[in-house]
C-alpha cells in the first residue's frame, strides 16, 4: 500500500472588513482648470448662505431626533435623510472649494444622492441606536476625534494678543493647506499631484465620519485609519444599483424644495423665539424676586471716590415722562439714588442737575468724573482745580437735591434731557469717599416680559408647525409609490 500525504488546503484569506456607514466619493475632475480655484469661494456664496439656515434646521433636527433615539432607539427616517442631505450638500461644496478643489462642477443645489456629481455621501439608515450612547458619544466619546478634526480643519496661531502672546485658531487646517498646495501645483504644472489629493480627499472622510458620528446618524465609532483615495477602500468603481449600497434611482426622496424651505424657515422661527421667550420669563422672575421691600430694582453698593470737591457721573440721555407729566418713565419709572459718606459724622451733597448747567457750575473745580468700571470699583478721572464757587445748596441748578449726616436718598421721576449726578462735600473740605447705589422702579417690566413670551410663543407655534409639516410632507413623500 502507498500512502499519500494530504497537501493542506491553503487558508481562506481573511473577510474584508464591514464598510463604514458613512461612505464618502470625492473623484478628482481630469478637466480641472488652472486658475478657476481663485473665484470659487465667490461662486460658492450661494451655497454657504443657504447652508447658514440648513445648518440651523440641523441643528433642531439633530435635538429632535436625540430625543427619538433615546425614547425609542430609532432615527426617524425622514429626519435621517435630512440631515444626511444637509451633509452631502456640504461635502459637494467644500470638495468644491477649499477642502479639495477636485472639481470645477457647479454643486447642484439639492440634498439628494447625485451618482454623476464627483462628490457624494451616503450614509446607512441604521435600524437601531442604543439608547445609552445617545447620551455621551456626541460629547465624550468623540473628544478625542474632535481633536484631530480641529487640527484638520482648523489653523493654530500664535498671535500677540493684549500684552502677551495666546493661541488663536481660524479656518483652513491641514486640509486647506494641503488642498491649497495641491492646486497650487496644479496652476503651475497643470497636473494635480495625484497622491497629494488622494490624502487630502482621506482627510475629508475622518472628519465627515467623525460628523456622522456626532449628528447621531451612526453608532459605529469612526476608526483611527486614514482611507486615503476618492473611494472607500475596496471601491474601484462606482456600484451599480444592484449592489448593497448603491443609490437606488426608483427611490423616492422626500425632501423636495418645499419641505427643505419649510423645515429651515421654522427652524429659524423656533431658534428667533428663544431669546424672546428667555428674556420673557427671565423678567417675570425678576420683576417677582430681584425687588427690594420699596418695590425698586437696586444696584449693590458702590465706593466710589475722588481728590477733589466733587464727584460727577458721565452724561445721563433719558427718554422719560414729558415735562409736567405726573406719570413715570415707562422704562425706569421712578429714580432712586442713595449715597452715604464713609467717614463718620461728615455730610453728603447729592443732585441731579441738566448737563450744561452742572458743566457751568463746575468749571475750575477739582471735580472727578466716574468712567469706566477698574475692578471692584468705578474708575475716577480727576480734573485740577479749586473749591465750588458757592455752596451747593445755593448753586440753583438742581431739579432734585438732598443733603446731609447719614445716608441720603433722593428720588426722582425722569423727564427727558441729559443729566448729570453730582456728588459734592457741603462743608467746603476737599476729598470725597461714598458708597452709592441706584435703583428703579421699572414698572413696564411686567407688561414687557408677559408681550415677550407671547411674542416668542407664536413665533415658536409658527416654527414648530412649519417643522412639523415639512417633515410630514417629506414621510408621506418618501412612502408614496415610486412612479413607473
Amino acid at each position: 500500500m502507498t500512502s499519500t500525504t494530504e497537501q493542506p488546503s491553503p487558508a481562506a484569506p481573511p473577510p474584508p472588513p464591514p464598510a463604514h456607514p458613512a461612505r464618502v466619493r470625492g473623484d478628482l475632475d481630469p478637466q480641472l482648470s488652472r486658475w478657476l480655484w481663485l473665484v470659487k469661494w465667490l461662486l460658492a456664496i450661494p451655497h454657504w448662505v443657504v447652508l447658514a439656515f440648513l445648518w440651523v434646521a440641523f441643528a433642531l433636527v439633530s435635538v429632535i431626533a436625540f430625543v427619538a433615539i433615546l425614547v425609542t432607539g430609532r432615527y426617524p427616517r425622514s429626519l435621517f435623510d435630512f440631515a444626511v442631505g444637509v451633509l452631502r450638500w456640504t461635502w459637494r461644496v467644500a470638495f468644491y472649494t477649499n477642502a479639495a478643489f477636485g472639481t470645477d462642477r457647479y454643486p447642484p443645489f439639492s440634498l439628494q444622492s447625485d451618482p454623476d456629481y464627483p462628490a457624494d455621501l451616503e450614509i446607512d439608515h441604521p435600524e437601531r441606536l442604543s439608547r445609552g450612547l445617545v447620551l455621551v458619544k456626541w460629547w465624550l466619546l468623540a473628544l478625542p476625534q474632535y481633536v484631530v478634526v480641529g487640527l484638520l480643519t482648523s489653523s493654530p496661531w500664535w498671535l500677540w494678543q493684549d500684552q502677551g502672546y495666546r493661541w488663536s485658531f481660524g479656518a483652513g487646517g491641514l486640509v486647506g493647506l494641503l488642498a491649497l498646495v495641491g492646486i497650487v501645483v496644479h496652476a503651475v504644472t497643470g497636473s494635480y499631484p495625484r497622491p497629494l489629493f488622494d490624502l487630502v480627499v482621506g482627510f475629508d472622510r475622518w472628519v465627515l465620519r467623525v460628523a456622522a458620528y456626532a449628528a447621531l446618524l451612526t453608532d459605529r465609532y469612526p476608526p483611527f485609519v486614514l482611507d486615503a483615495g476618492p473611494r472607500e477602500p475596496g471601491e474601484a468603481r462606482p456600484a451599480t444599483p444592484d449592489e448593497p449600497g448603491a443609490p437606488n434611482p426608483a427611490a423616492r426622496h422626500g425632501w423636495t424644495a418645499g419641505p427643505v424651505i419649510a423645515l429651515a424657515v421654522g427652524a429659524v422661527l423656533c431658534l428667533a423665539s428663544v431669546p424672546a421667550l428667555v428674556g420673557g420669563v427671565t423678567g417675570l422672575v425678576a420683576d417677582a424676586s430681584a425687588r427690594d421691600d420699596t418695590g425698586f430694582f437696586t444696584t449693590p453698593p458702590t465706593v466710589v471716590s475722588g481728590t477733589g470737591y466733587a464727584v460727577r457721573s458721565r452724561q445721563l440721555l433719558l427718554e422719560g415722562a414729558p415735562p409736567g407729566s405726573s406719570s413715570p418713565s415707562v422704562a425706569l419709572g421712578e429714580i432712586r439714588v442713595r449715597v452715604a459718606a464713609l467717614e463718620p459724622g461728615r455730610p453728603v451733597f447729592v443732585g441731579v442737575a441738566p448737563r450744561p448747567a452742572a458743566d457751568r457750575y463746575l468749571a475750575g473745580v477739582a471735580t472727578g468724573t466716574v468712567a469706566d468700571q477698574d475692578g471692584s470699583r468705578p474708575a475716577v478721572a480727576e480734573q485740577p482745580g479749586g473749591p465750588p464757587p458757592v455752596a451747593p445748596a445755593d448753586a440753583g441748578i438742581w431739579v432734585v437735591q438732598s443733603s446731609g449726616l447719614g445716608t441720603q436718598s433722593l428720588s426722582w421721576r425722569p423727564l427727558p434731557g441729559d443729566w448729570t449726578l453730582v456728588v459734592l462735600q457741603p462743608d467746603g473740605r476737599a476729598g470725597i469717599a461714598v458708597a452709592a447705589d441706584a435703583g428703579a422702579t421699572a414698572p413696564g417690566l411686567r407688561p414687557l416680559a408677559v408681550l415677550l413670551i407671547v411674542v416668542g410663543g407664536v413665533v415658536l407655534v409658527l416654527g414648530a408647525t412649519a417643522v412639523t409639516l415639512a417633515v410630514a410632507t417629506a414621510h408621506r413623500r418618501r412612502r408614496a409609490p415610486a412612479p413607473a
